[in-house]
């Protein structure tokens, strides 16, 4: 198997570039610095420097700095709402245009190009980078919460607020609650979120593989921008990408320590407190730091298959384990309600769950919005040789598939415990270990919860080392074989970040204040980028 080859200095085969889009590159060309960093123009400083500000102030005057990501998460969640969740349709709508359109048939890469990774390597690379923590974090608390909230109790939001609401109004039967519950759950993990994802990695790779320009994000503005993509206005582009990148992986960092901790302390009674938490960021970036150092091939693409393997065996056996005939199905029977209820929950108009919308819809959009530089970069790295339809098929479908089933069989394994066997101790537990609660319900509960332990510490190494390729390959004008000293120093800042967030007045609040403030000027470069990856496909040869 070959190894992924996108460095901005390689020319692909003649035919495959449109000669227009080659000028001025060398604008953004690095130069090593003097420990060894690939300085690119202002890119890696402004971004390095601002970082590290933000750690110094968040250290040395952490209530003022509370009350400034308290407010940023108010105000972002509650006057934006309708802007995340109409651009997130936007971007559904543009993928299902593409899919069915003569465009659908132009290889990334070029006509002649063949793919560098086998589909398993490829699901399992993409799949483990994109969503693992989260699902780990929130495939059985979320799927509860909302089956509670849609019978009009208690709930709790994405921001661990407990406030009583209903989405979309509450619901007349239990059976109708559960339907309701499930397809809000799996609104936040199918369609939108891969659809987010599709459009930045899909731009990268025409833009890199078709186009020949770096892979960056600023290269997909080259239509737009034109020369100008080279100066200030690709800078900010680029900024903006690391900010998020690195804000959106500090969350997910933040709740994987969290979830892990609370695994350990219901296994061996490790106590449950920050001190802990700190430990284990230090201990798994210390191994996600290793896998940086053996790169693509060795590191992420090994533990990425490893991961999904554990997962698969977890999911079986929470299948067979608990009511099987039944979970089979309720897959179909929610993978149907998530589509009646879709038009509603996806409507940005006209809604009365307000709390709903923000709580939970608008941090979850600016999660993954904040997250799309980095796994879009990843998938666009992974995905050469691809076609555009198959690109957008097996990044969207596809996984929102398995999610699909990942949210029904272990969310509705604990919805079945409360609902048929009256276990309401899942129920009643912590969000962090809820999913160990509902383990405890079935046989081999103490391997079984090692097993989800180990599976969220793989996660949260497979997001940590790739996304620190990843801001190294932006930081860097698009090189991917940037200097090893950079690639350290993005992989020990996401855990310092993480660290310093979770040490904050705020806690967790604070690792989803700056998600939602740097995912929403992030939302607005994905908007344009819809536009300059449809002038894109329009210049392809057919």
């Amino acid at each position: 198997m070959s190894d992924v080859k996108t460095s901005a200095e390689e020319t692909p085969p003649e035919g495959q570039i449109d000669t227009d889009y080659n000028i001025g590159q060398d604008n953004i060309e690095g130069k090593l610095g003097p420990i060894g960093f690939d300085i690119h123009n202002p890119v890696f400083a402004v971004s390095a420097l601002t970082v590290i500000a933000f750690v110094a102030y968040t250290l040395l005057m952490p209530e003022q700095a509370n009350s400034v990501f308290s407010l940023l998460f108010s105000e972002v969640t509650k006057g934006f709402d309708w802007f995340f969740i109409g651009a997130a349709d936007i971007f559904v709508i543009l993928c299902l245009v593409v899919v069915v359109s003569p465009y659908g048939k132009v290889r990334l890469g070029g006509k002649d190009a063949t793919p560098d990774f086998s589909y398993l390597s490829w699901f399992s690379m993409l799949f483990a980078a994109g969503m693992g923590i989260g699902l780990m974090f929130y495939g059985v608390s979320e799927p509860l919460s909302h089956f509670s909230s849609s019978l009009g109790g208690t709930a709790v939001g994405a921001d661990g607020i407990r406030t009583d609401w209903a989405p979309l109004g509450a619901a007349a039967t239990q059976d109708e609650a559960v339907r309701l519950g499930m397809a809000a759950s799996i609104f936040h993990w199918a369609l939108h979120p891969w659809a987010i994802y599709a459009i930045v990695a899909l731009s990268l790779a025409l833009f890199s593989y078709n186009k020949g320009l770096p892979l960056t994000i600023r290269s997909a503005f080259y239509p737009i921008f034109g020369e100008r993509v080279w100066g200030w206005p690709g800078h900010i582009i680029d900024i903006l990408a690391v900010f998020a990148t690195l804000f959106g992986l500090a969350t997910s960092l933040g709740l994987g320590a969290v979830q892990a901790n609370s695994g350990f302390n219901k296994l061996f009674g490790m106590p449950i407190d920050t001190t802990w938490q700190v430990i284990l960021i230090v201990g798994i970036t210390s191994i996600a730091l290793f896998s940086v150092v053996r790169g693509l091939e060795a590191g992420v693409k090994l533990l990425s298959e490893i991961n999904m393997g554990i997962a698969f065996l977890l999911f079986l056996f929470v299948l067979v384990a608990g009511p099987t005939l039944l979970l089979v199905t309720d897959v179909f029977d929610f993978l149907g309600a998530y589509l009646q209820y879709l038009p509603a929950l996806s409507s940005p108009v006209g809604r009365d769950d307000v709390n709903f919308m923000q709580g939970w819809t608008s941090f979850y959009w600016a999660w993954w919005i904040s997250w799309s530089p980095f796994v879009g970069m990843f998938i666009a790295r992974v995905s050469r040789g691809r076609t555009v339809r198959e690109f957008i098929i097996s990044v969207l479908l596809i996984p929102s598939l398995v999610c699909v089933l990942w949210m029904s069989i272990f969310g509705g394994s604990a919805i079945s415990q409360v609902v048929r066997d009256g276990y309401t101790a899942v129920q009643e537990a912590d969000l962090p270990v809820q999913l160990f609660t509902m383990l405890d319900a079935l046989p081999l509960a103490s391997i079984t919860s090692f097993i989800g332990i180990v599976l969220v510490i793989v996660f949260f190494v497979t997001s940590s080392d790739s996304g620190s390729l990843v801001i190294d390959t932006i930081a860097a004008g698009g090189k991917v074989d940037a200097p090893m000293p950079q690639r350290v120093f993005w992989c020990v800042f996401e855990g310092l970040v993480a660290i310093v967030l979770l040490l904050s007045a705020g806690g967790l609040k604070s690792l989803q204040s700056m998600v939602i403030s740097t995912g929403l000027p992030f939302t607005i470069v994905l908007l344009v980028m819809c536009v300059a990856i449809w002038r894109g496909l329009a210049s392809e040869p057919r």
